[in-house]
Formats: C-alpha cells, sequence, structure tokens
C-alpha cells in the first residue's frame, strides 16, 4: 500500500471515530475504572481519576487526549519515552503519595491531591480580586488581609522539579554536547558538506540583512509598546532586554534536547522567577515578560525545525522564509481575532465554577497561566518560596538540578560499557511531568502506553511496516482530529446542540477525586471529616 493510500485511510478512520469520544460518548476522553468500582470512597477516587487524582488504571480511546500536550508519541525516540516513563512514575506514583498520605506535606490533605487552583489557610480557593488593586498590582493591605497563598501538594513540588529541569538542561548539554558544540561552530566554514547541502545550494540563500531586520524591527515595535503603553504593559524597557538575552542563551541547549528527544524543556519558570524577583506585585509585566523570554524561544525552535524539514525536502530557504513570515502575520491576526470573539461573546468562558458541566470552554491552559500570573507575578517569589512564603525549601532543586548531570556524566566515564547510562536524559527525565497540569495523569498514561507500544514492540518486530507508515499515520491522526473538532465546533457546538444527559456524556465520573481529607474543611461536593 502506498503510504498516501494508507494515510487517506487513517486520516477517514480518525476523522469518523473523534465524533465519539469529542461529542457523543465524552466518557471515553477519560476511562477512569476505579472511581466506578468505588463510588463512594475519596482515596480510591484520588488514586484512580484519570483527570483529578494520579490516573491509576485510567486510560482513553480518544488520540486528542493522547497527543494535546506531548505532542505525537509516534514520533519520539524510544529512550525518550523511557525517560518521561521513569519520572512519571517516581513523581506520580512514589514523591506524590508518599507526600499526600506518608508525610501531609505542605498539609496536603486541606488541599484536592491534583489541583492548579490557589487557595488559603482553610482549603478554601482564594479570593484573588481582593488583593488586586484597580492598577492590576498587589494590595499589599488587602493581602495580609486574606493571609499567605497555598498550592496543592502536587502542584508546589512540581514547580520545586521544574526548577531541577530547567538548570539540568545547561549542565547536561554542556556536559554531554558541549565538545560537540564547540568543535561544530569551529567547523562550521571548512568541514566537507552532506548530500542535502550540496542539493540545496543551487537555490539562492537567505541573505543575512532579513533576519537582522527583522529581529530590529521586532525589537523596536516591542519596546514601543514597553514605553508608550507603559501603564498597560507594566514592564519597563530593559526587561525586554534582560527577556531576550535569556531567549538567546537558552535556545541552542534547548533546541539540542528537543533535536534529540523530541520533548522542549520550558523556561517559563526561570522567566517568571526572575521578572518575580525583578518587579514583585506586578502580574502582567510577568506575562509580558515570560512571552518575551519563554514563548520566543520555543517559536525560535519551531522556526528552526521549519527550517531543517524544508531542508530534508529541497524546499527554496527563500521560499521557507516568506511563508513563515506570512504564516506569523496570519496565525496572529486570526489567533487575537479568535480571542477576543471568544472571550465577548462566551459568558463566564474560563470560569470553571460558573460553567456548566462538561462545557467546552473550561480553559484548563489559560487557567494554569492566570495561576502562575499570580504565583509569580501578583503575589510574588518571595512571598511564595522566599523568607515571606510556604515553599522555600523548594528551591534546593536548582542545586539538584545542577549536580544531577554531572553524576550522570560521571558514572557514563565510570561504566563506559554500560551504554544504557549514557541514555538518561535528566531534563527529559525531571522534566516528565511539566505539563502537569494542565495535562493530567490520563494523558500520560495513555501517551506513554501508546509510545512503547509503537516505538518499541512495533518497531522490533516489524520494522518495515514502522519506517513506511509510523510518520504517516501519526499525521492522519492528527489531521483527521483537526478537521472533525472544525466541523463539530461550527455545526453543533456553535449552536448551542448537545447529546443530552446519559452516563456517557458526564465525563469520567470521578466527583470525589478533588476533595480534601483534612478535617473540618468544607468543601461543596464533598463530605466533612
Amino acid at each position: 500500500m502506498s503510504r498516501g493510500k494508507f494515510f487517506v485511510i487513517a486520516f477517514v478512520c480518525s476523522f469518523a471515530w473523534y465524533i465519539f469520544p469529542a461529542y457523543l460518548f465524552l466518557t471515553l476522553s477519560s476511562i477512569s475504572w476505579v472511581c466506578w468500582a468505588f463510588p463512594k470512597s475519596i482515596t480510591a477516587q484520588q488514586i484512580g481519576s484519570g483527570m483529578s487524582g494520579l490516573g491509576l488504571g485510567s486510560f482513553a480511546l480518544d488520540w486528542s487526549v493522547i497527543a494535546s500536550y506531548l505532542g505525537s508519541p509516534l514520533v519520539t525516540p524510544f529512550f525518550a519515552i523511557v525517560n518521561v516513563l521513569v519520572g512519571y512514575v517516581l513523581i506520580m506514583y512514589m514523591v506524590i503519595p508518599i507526600s499526600y498520605w506518608g508525610m501531609n506535606v505542605y498539609e496536603a490533605h486541606k488541599f484536592p491531591i491534583f489541583s492548579s487552583d490557589l487557595f488559603d489557610s482553610q482549603g478554601q480557593l482564594y479570593n484573588i480580586s481582593t488583593i488586586v488593586n484597580d492598577k492590576f498590582e498587589l494590595d499589599e493591605v488587602m493581602y495580609q488581609r486574606e493571609g499567605r497563598v497555598y498550592l496543592s501538594t502536587f502542584f508546589a513540588i512540581t514547580y520545586g522539579i521544574g526548577f531541577a529541569a530547567i538548570v539540568s538542561t545547561l549542565t547536561h548539554v554542556a556536559l554531554f554536547n558541549g565538545k560537540g558544540i564547540w568543535q561544530q561552530i569551529r567547523a562550521s566554514t571548512t568541514a566537507k558538506v552532506d548530500i542535502h547541502t550540496r542539493l540545496m545550494k543551487k537555490y539562492k540563500d537567505i541573505p543575512s540583512w532579513w533576519f537582522y531586520s527583522m529581529l530590529a524591527v521586532s525589537l523596536a515595535l516591542s519596546l514601543v509598546l514597553c514605553t508608550v503603553m507603559k501603564d498597560e504593559i507594566q514592564m519597563p524597557w530593559w526587561g525586554l532586554l534582560i527577556a531576550s538575552f535569556m531567549a538567546l542563551i537558552f535556545t541552542v541547549p534547548v533546541s539540542i534536547i528537543t533535536a534529540t528527544t523530541n520533548q522542549t524543556p520550558g523556561l517559563n519558570i526561570i522567566t517568571e522567577y526572575l521578572m518575580g524577583v525583578l518587579l514583585p506585585g506586578r502580574p502582567i509585566a510577568n506575562v509580558v515578560f515570560k512571552t518575551y523570554g519563554y514563548i520566543s524561544m520555543s517559536q525560535a525552535i519551531s522556526f528552526l525545525n521549519d527550517f531543517k524539514l524544508g531542508h530534508y525536502m529541497k524546499i527554496p530557504p527563500r521560499s521557507m522564509f516568506l511563508v513563515q513570515f506570512i504564516g506569523t502575520i496570519i496565525a496572529g491576526t486570526v489567533n487575537i481575532s479568535v480571542a477576543w470573539y471568544l472571550l465577548t461573546s462566551v459568558e463566564n468562558i474560563c470560569q470553571k465554577e460558573l460553567l456548566p458541566p462538561n462545557s467546552p470552554w473550561t480553559c484548563p491552559s489559560d487557567r494554569v497561566f492566570f495561576d502562575a500570573s499570580v504565583i509569580w507575578g501578583l503575589v510574588g517569589p518571595k512571598r511564595i518560596f522566599g523568607s515571606l512564603g510556604n515553599y522555600p525549601a523548594l528551591n534546593w532543586f536548582f542545586l539538584g538540578g545542577l549536580v544531577g548531570p554531572v553524576l550522570v556524566w560521571l558514572l557514563q566515564k565510570a561504566f563506559p560499557t554500560r551504554t544504557w547510562i549514557s541514555q538518561i536524559n535528566l531534563p527529559v527525565l525531571l522534566g516528565a511531568t511539566a505539563a502537569m497540569p494542565p495535562a493530567t495523569s490520563v494523558n500520560f498514561n495513555c501517551w506513554i502506553i501508546v509510545g512503547v507500544v509503537f516505538n518499541y514492540f512495533v518497531f522490533k518486530n516489524y520494522k518495515k511496516w514502522w519506517q513506511r507508515y509510523n510518520y504517516v499515520l501519526s499525521a492522519a491522526l492528527d489531521a483527521g482530529l483537526a478537521f472533525m473538532g472544525v466541523l463539530l465546533y461550527f455545526s453543533l457546538t456553535m449552536n448551542g446542540i448537545s447529546i443530552g444527559h446519559w452516563w456517557g456524556a458526564e465525563g469520567e465520573n470521578c466527583p470525589l477525586a478533588s476533595c480534601p481529607t483534612a478535617p473540618g474543611v468544607h468543601v461543596e461536593g464533598c463530605p466533612v471529616f
């Protein structure tokens, strides 16, 4: 069978199937059978819920659940999947249970076991609106009255592990790739070119001044934004320069991790932390700084990824540049327009507690983004992870991330015949749960299972099939999902047409999974101990 025919068949199957988990049978997006077996047990539902718990035994029959946060598992190397698996199991099934049930770390029982929400000392959702003044800055008097911000134990610990992951990226790349990077830089003008580069030489190259001009114009517009709209942006001009410098420094090491593992460590935590220290009490400034630091680096890696694909596909470089430039303008305009339309037309959008059950407008990623702006920008690291907060001990994870790759490197030198040691990638292993939340355990369970099945068992036993169809299958599943998603939105969701109330349309049915277990904590829908 040709790849084209295989793509069409897989595309049609993906397109036809997605109507079930997306509209007709929502429970297929998170099948948590432990909750069904123990409908009245909080502990069982905390363990079994794939959306609000540890997700033991939970799974989904929905490609959007599998590939939404970690990307397609079909295109991720097996050693990287193993690193994610090890990191996920260590954190989700060892560290969190011990912290929650064994040690009650950070008063864990007062809060849900898995949540990105912010809480007060009584285990209630923190009333953020009371500590923000008219300038969208921290009202310190009201903050002192409301008290400290508390995080769920999972959210707090994963922040600490995130500290270790981003520092370990620099150490890992320096130790394992530093020599190769330096040799490549020195040989870049004299080394022999490969067949792909020779074939690409028949096209006109991109003049350097195109890139420099784009950089200059982008920086100039950004500086104007920071100076002319300084009350709205909250970030001074020097913040833009620091953010740009951070993106420049981290692009190469993060690109190397991405190129070898298909997993991209994020700069979001370190950019938020730095700006929170420099300008505490300004959430918008923190968001803007993160965008110019972290998102710029992420987009740069996507840009490089496109060029590398164009290099292998023999697409003229100038055509690639123009397509990327025009696509950026179109995508930016459309995204802003759609976001503005949704914010003004969907009532209570992103406010989960005010929306009807199974509403598509809960915005899990945006809620985490908002909570992060409160933690790092509004309240500030000093009042969360510093001397005035509850979690200063988590700063020791920075040291762990610095030292960890050194230990792996020394083990590799001491036991050079043990090739598996060189496959340990701490930035990926430590950053395994960086997407959680908004990603949940059911996302990881499915991603790991599919990745292991296709990149180990199928590759090992049906290598020719894997080489011919694996990547085509991944693209077909993505395409079928996207087209059916658009069709469902414009034909049904936009017109308010629902399937009605029945068991299969109520999600995973684990209502007790997010309940606290500390005595005296009152939460609607949960028993009081």
